[in-house]
């Protein structure tokens, strides 16, 4: 976090009208969170918020050691008190130049169903990944509490948020913003194929054909890229942990644009596309601490 904090203080809005997504892993410790989400609460005209694996973290060195749901809960309680907006409240309306544009943070986890090379079952895809020691730091320090296993709660999860996206005015183009993403195909180019696992659900896999999609934002993969599937538009927008910033620098800039899209169409199929950063007065979207 103190590597990256420089880098939540220097976002500013281009405008008294512009939102930010934020697609999670702000922190790893609570009053982190606080920190950078009132910081940009105070200077976005609306916040919106996902959470990602390390805000569900309990690292010892955290005085608030809530666990699971409980620690959940009291993310989405800090968020409301600070006017950001949660995976549990209605979606905002962002009012286009073409209409109304709901933005809807999802939170989901995964149930490790992208499994590694060979291994057909979720103990053997774990066990490999054991032998070749990418293991996921949540293993050790998400607990999916009450529920009996992270998957668990991935596919309760998984289920209400279904239900909410079922029941919304399909009239009304949707923003999806989450951490983990939607669908399998950005895994494809991972350096290490069993770190899938920790990276989201087949249980997703249409939703972007099934709902009135216009962008779907995600983060956690630290490989930020605008990439096609079906004909919709995927943005990837975590900035990364500081030894991957300071390599590759920041050549998509700190801030993304969501909407209104100004990019040239990507590549549909896992290309980059060229993207500005956010210069107007949409939602724009970034992964503060990672």
């Amino acid at each position: 976090m103190a590597d990256n904090r420089p880098l939540v203080e220097s976002l500013r809005p281009d405008s008294d009208e512009d939102w930010l997504i934020v697609a999670g892993d702000v922190a790893e410790r609570i009053a982190d969170v606080e920190w950078g989400l009132r910081l940009l609460a105070d200077r976005f005209s609306r916040v919106v918020w996902a959470p990602g694996n390390h805000e569900l973290w309990t690292p010892e060195h955290d005085p608030v050691q809530l666990r699971g749901q409980e620690r959940y809960e009291h993310l989405v309680e800090l968020c409301r008190s600070l006017g950001v907006v949660t995976p549990e409240d209605p979606y905002p309306l962002w009012p286009g130049p073409d209409g109304p544009v709901a933005v809807a943070p999802v939170f989901l986890l995964y149930d490790y169903s992208f499994r590694a090379p060979g291994t057909t079952t979720k103990e053997e895809s774990l066990a490999y990944a054991h032998r070749t020691g990418v293991v996921c730091t949540d293993e050790f320090l998400l607990h999916p509490d009450p529920y009996p296993s992270r998957d668990a709660w991935c596919r309760a999860r998984v289920a209400r948020t279904e239900e909410r996206l079922a029941a919304h005015d399909p009239g009304i183009p949707l923003v999806i913003a989450g951490h983990w993403p939607l669908v399998r195909e950005p895994m494809d180019v991972l350096w290490y194929p069993e770190f899938a696992q920790w990276c989201g659900t087949g249980l997703t896999a249409d939703w972007h054909r099934r709902f009135n999609v216009a962008a779907v934002v995600y983060g956690h993969l630290h490989i930020p890229r605008t990439t096609w599937y079906d004909g919709v538009r995927f943005e990837e927008v975590s900035i990364g942990y500081p030894r991957e910033w300071r390599k590759r620098g920041h050549p998509r800039g700190l801030l993304r644009r969501i909407l209104p899209y100004d990019g040239d169409g990507g590549d549909d199929g896992g290309g980059a596309a060229d993207a500005r950063g956010a210069t107007g007065h949409g939602p724009v979207s970034d992964g503060p601490a990672r």
